[in-house]
C-alpha cells in the first residue's frame, strides 16, 4: 500500500474514533457538556476537529473513487493473466488510449476529426454520455476489459472512415470479433437509447422552427424540408464471394430538416425502388399529419384572407398538398411564381447539405457493405450523431461545399396539372395556399421581409 493510501486510512480511522467516543460518552462529551466559559480552548478547537473529520472523510472517498475509476478504465490487459479468457477471438494486446492510432491522433487535431468526425471535446462529452451503456453487456465469460474511450473509438472509427474490420482490428489491436461487437454496441445504444435526438419537435419547438424559416425567407408557417435519399447496399463481405455475385439494393431514407440542417424526422428501411411519395405514404409521419397529430396544432396565419396552415416544402416526385408545397412548373420570368420557386430552392439547400453530410460519414459514402438491417442501423446512428454535432456546434462531419451536394432531377407531379383540379378539393386548397404564399415570396437576392407584415391576424 502506498503512502497516500496509508495517510488516508489513518485519517479516516482517527475521525471514526472521535465520532465513536462522542457516541459512547454523550453526557461527558467535553465539546457539548462543558461551558465555553470554563473551557475556551476546547471550544476553539471544535471547528478545527470538525474540519479534520470532514476533510478526512472526503479524502478517503476521493481516494477510493479514484482507485475504482482507475480499475474501470484499464486500457490494456496482460495476455498471460490467468483471468484472461482463453478464446483467441477475445485476446487483447497492450494498447494506448486508442490503440495504435493514439500517438498520431493527439498530435494532429485534423487527423482526429478525420478518424472520428468530431473534435476531442465532443468525443469526451459523448464518451461521458454513453459510458454507462458502453461498459455493459460484455460476454459473461469473457469480459473485454476495454475502456469506454476505446469502445467508442472503435465504433466511431468504423462509422467515420468506413474501414473494414481487419483494418479496425489492426489499428486498435483487438480481435475482429471485438471490433464487430463494439460497432454493433455503439449503433444499438444510439438507435435505442438516444433516438429522441431525431424526434419530431414539440408544439413550442415547431413554432421556433417556423420562426427561423420566416426570418430566412419571409414565408410564414414553414416547419421543415422533406426529402428522400437513397443509399446503396451490397451486403456484408461474408455474403459475397465475388463482385459478380453481389446483390445491390438501395435503402430509401426520408428526412425532414430545419433551416440549420438539423434532422427533425427520419424514416429508413424502405426499398429504394419505391418513389418518394410511396415512401411518404407508408411512413407514420404521413399518417400522423393526416390525422392532425403533428402539424396544424396552432391557429393558421392569413395572407390575403387565405388561411396558411403549417407545412413542409419538398422536391422530387412529391405532390402538392395543403401541408406539402412543391415548386411551380414553368413559371413566368419575373412573376411571383418564379420568386416562390427561388425561395423554395434556397430553403431546400438545408436538406441537400444534410444528405451530403450523412454521406460524409465513411460508412455511408459509397455502397454499404453490410446486411440490410445493419445498414439501416448505420444510417440511424449517423443521423443521431449528425444532430448531436450540430447541437455541440461541432461541424467536423458537416458538408458545406456546394460541389458535394447531391440533387436529383426534379420531376414534379402536381395535382394542379390534372384535368379535374376543380373537382379535387384537396388539390384546389393546396393551389390557393401556394398562390397566396407566392405573393409574399421574396427574390433570392432580396432582403428578408419584415416578419410582422408576413401575416395578418
Amino acid at each position: 500500500m502506498d503512502s497516500g493510501a496509508i495517510a488516508v486510512l489513518l485519517s479516516s480511522l482517527i475521525s471514526q474514533l472521535l465520532i465513536l467516543l462522542f457516541l459512547i460518552f454523550p453526557s461527558s462529551n467535553p465539546l457539548t457538556s462543558i461551558s465555553s466559559a470554563h473551557y475556551p480552548l476546547i471550544e476553539s478547537l471544535f471547528p478545527l476537529l470538525h474540519h479534520f473529520i470532514s476533510t478526512s472523510d472526503i479524502a478517503a472517498s476521493v481516494f477510493l473513487l479514484s482507485c475504482s475509476r482507475k480499475r474501470r478504465r484499464t486500457h490494456f490487459s496482460d495476455p498471460d493473466s490467468p483471468e484472461e479468457d482463453d478464446d483467441p477471438a477475445f485476446k487483447l494486446g497492450k494498447m494506448g488510449r486508442f490503440g495504435r492510432v493514439d500517438s498520431a491522433i493527439f498530435r494532429n487535431p485534423d487527423l482526429f476529426q478525420q478518424f472520428f468526425k468530431m473534435n476531442t471535446s465532443t468525443f469526451e462529452w459523448l464518451c461521458g454520455l454513453l459510458e454507462p451503456l458502453l461498459d455493459c453487456r460484455d460476454p459473461v465469460d469473457s469480459p473485454f476489459n476495454l475502456s469506454a474511450e476505446i469502445r467508442l473509438g472503435i465504433g466511431l472509427f468504423r462509422l467515420a472512415t468506413g474501414s473494414d474490420y481487419p483494418e479496425i482490428s489492426r489499428r486498435f489491436e483487438v480481435s475482429e470479433a471485438i471490433s464487430k461487437f463494439c460497432v454493433k454496441q455503439l449503433c444499438r445504444v444510439l438507435c435505442t437509447n438516444f433516438r429522441f435526438w431525431v424526434g419530431f419537435p414539440s408544439h413550442n419547438e415547431l413554432d421556433s422552427v417556423s420562426a427561423q424559416f420566416e426570418t430566412l425567407t419571409g414565408l410564414p408557417n414553414c416547419c421543415g424540408i422533406i426529402k428522400c435519399a437513397r443509399f446503396r447496399i451490397t451486403g456484408s463481405e461474408s455474403d459475397r464471394t465475388n463482385a459478380e455475385t453481389a446483390q445491390e439494393e438501395h435503402i430509401a431514407v426520408q428526412i425532414v430538416v430545419d433551416s440549420s440542417s438539423r434532422i427533425l424526422s427520419i424514416v429508413a428501411g424502405f426499398s429504394g425502388n419505391n418513389s418518394d411519395f410511396q415512401v411518404l405514404k407508408s411512413s407514420t409521419l404521413f399518417k400522423d399529419i393526416e390525422k392532425g397529430l403533428l402539424l396544424n396544432l396552432s391557429q393558421p396565419l392569413y395572407i390575403n384572407d387565405v388561411a396558411i396552415p403549417q407545412y413542409f416544402v419538398g422536391e422530387g416526385d412529391y405532390p402538392l398538398l395543403p401541408w406539402l408545397l412543391v415548386p411551380f412548373r414553368d413559371p413566368v420570368v419575373g412573376s411571383c411564381e418564379e420568386n416562390f420557386n427561388n425561395v423554395h430552392g434556397m430553403v431546400c439547400v438545408s436538406a441537400l447539405k444534410t444528405i451530403a453530410s450523412l454521406r460524409n460519414w465513411g460508412v455511408l459514402r459509397r455502397e454499404i457493405k453490410a446486411e440490410y438491417k445493419v445498414a439501416v442501423a448505420y444510417i440511424g446512428a449517423c443521423s443521431i450523431l449528425h444532430n448531436m454535432l450540430i447541437t455541440r456546434e461541432d461541424y467536423s462531419a458537416f458538408c458545406d461545399e456546394s460541389g458535394e451536394w447531391e440533387s436529383k432531377d426534379q420531376s414534379f407531379h402536381h395535382y394542379q396539372d390534372s384535368a379535374n383540379l376543380e373537382e379535387n378539393s384537396i388539390a384546389k386548397k393546396a393551389w390557393v395556399i401556394r398562390n397566396a404564399l407566392a405573393t409574399r415570396a421574396r427574390e433570392k437576392s432580396g432582403h428578408p421581409m419584415d416578419p410582422s407584415s408576413s401575416a395578418n391576424p
